[in-house]
């Protein structure tokens, strides 16, 4: 038995599964559940592979460790999505943040995750129950939330690929809502999907950033999982050079995937990508 997702242009992505853990149908998509013979279970939204528990690392450390490390001073965070829990569990590895606020619009992948996923150490069932000193839960939608709400030092969207529901979410309107909802200094940073597959929605949406933020970064990392390599945007208000880390606060976190001190090879990409940018 095999779970395949299938990218544009008839490429794939595919697992051996054991056996399908969990089918449900929310008010917002298809979750399912799956144990792979190889990478532990797998969580598919839609069709699509959001992680494999062994290797999830692998996208939620380079999503989170470099723009938390850029930052001065991270003490207030705002995540948009990331409702399997994994990209909390990393910035909470953070001692300075003092509040993180998590807007996930479908409840149903956060019990799910939490109950059949587990990546995030308990994190989300304190969450769902209001019960977590520093995490705070919203259900609700992303965009209107960042309309109406700010003073963050950095916000992360964890969202699925920038293509059908998750469109806005790349939207000019949405970074100019983010740039306002940042302190400054403050960094911004958003999956972009596959380097390959996605090439156009990427250069698409840092165009758009550009028009907004003070200076746009974008990189890549090799994602378990996911047609690799996977790209990553970062958009910054104020005086925040993300070229550079804070490679010694980054030794002490644990990190098995991202290597602050080899920050520089994050931005490597293909040279004819680069040449459109």
């Amino acid at each position: 038995m095999e779970f395949i997702e299938w990218y544009p242009r008839g490429y794939g992505v595919a697992f051996k599964v054991k056996r399908k853990i969990l089918e449900e149908q929310s008010e917002y998509q298809k979750i399912e559940v799956y144990e792979t013979e190889g990478f532990g279970k797998l969580l598919a939204i839609d069709g699509t592979v959001q992680l494999v528990t062994e290797g999830e690392k692998s996208y939620h450390e380079p999503l989170v460790h470099p723009a938390m490390l850029a930052h001065p001073n991270p003490r207030r965070v705002l995540i948009i999505g990331g409702g399997d829990g994994g990209a909390i569990r990393e910035v909470l590895k953070h001692e300075e943040v003092e509040e993180v606020i998590m807007v996930e619009i479908d409840k149903k992948v956060i019990e799910i995750s939490a109950k059949y996923i587990g990546i995030d150490g308990g994190i989300l069932e304190k969450m769902l129950s209001d019960k977590h000193e520093k995490g705070k839960l919203i259900i609700g939608d992303g965009v209107k939330f960042i309309e109406e709400n700010s003073g963050f030092d950095v916000i992360i969207v964890d969202s699925t690929d920038p293509v059908g529901p998750a469109e806005m979410l790349f939207s000019e309107e949405f970074y100019k809502n983010a740039y306002r909802a940042l302190n400054d200094p403050g960094i911004y940073v958003t999956q972009a999907g596959s380097v390959y597959l996605f090439t156009d929605e990427f250069l698409t949406a840092y165009r758009k950033m550009r028009k907004v933020f003070d200076k746009v970064y974008y990189y890549s990392f090799p994602v378990i999982g996911y047609a690799s390599p996977w790209a990553f945007l970062v958009g910054v208000k104020g005086s925040i050079d993300f070229m550079k880390v804070d490679a010694e606060k980054g030794k002490k976190l644990g990190l098995e995937y991202y290597d602050p001190d080899k920050h520089e090879t994050l931005f490597q990409m293909p040279r004819y990508i680069v040449q459109m940018l």
